[in-house]
């Protein structure tokens, strides 16, 4: 079995955290809206789990607790899914992309 450095056992708990809290969130949206959930492609849960992540990496973790996942509204999660396209699309940086995905959840802190 391969050495594994202790940077890389890092690098890989860290992504593995900024899954869980991605997928964490995305599960309060998903039991408040409900039937409305079935509305989302695969796809746009992709670009919700991938640009709610980065906003877990550039946010404070007292401040994510914060933030009632339940309260995004479907405006909301259209809004985040056109900032996780233009991030696709090369439009803009994922820092950006997180700087304005946390100014929609600020709205809902």
């Amino acid at each position: 079995m391969p050495d594994v450095s202790d940077q890389e056992r890092g690098r890989r708990f860290f992504q593995l955290q900024k899954e869980k809290h991605a997928e964490e969130a995305l599960e309060k949206v998903r039991k408040s809206l409900g039937d409305g959930w079935k509305l989302f492609s695969l796809p746009e849960v992709k670009t919700l789990r991938l640009m709610l992540g980065e906003a877990w990496v550039f946010t404070d973790r007292k401040l994510w607790e914060s933030y009632s996942f339940a309260r995004l509204s479907r405006d909301d999660l259209d809004e985040i899914l056109a900032i996780g396209r233009a991030v696709e699309r090369k439009e803009i940086s994922e820092h950006d992309a997180a700087t304005q995905v946390t100014g929609i959840l600020g709205r809902i802190a």
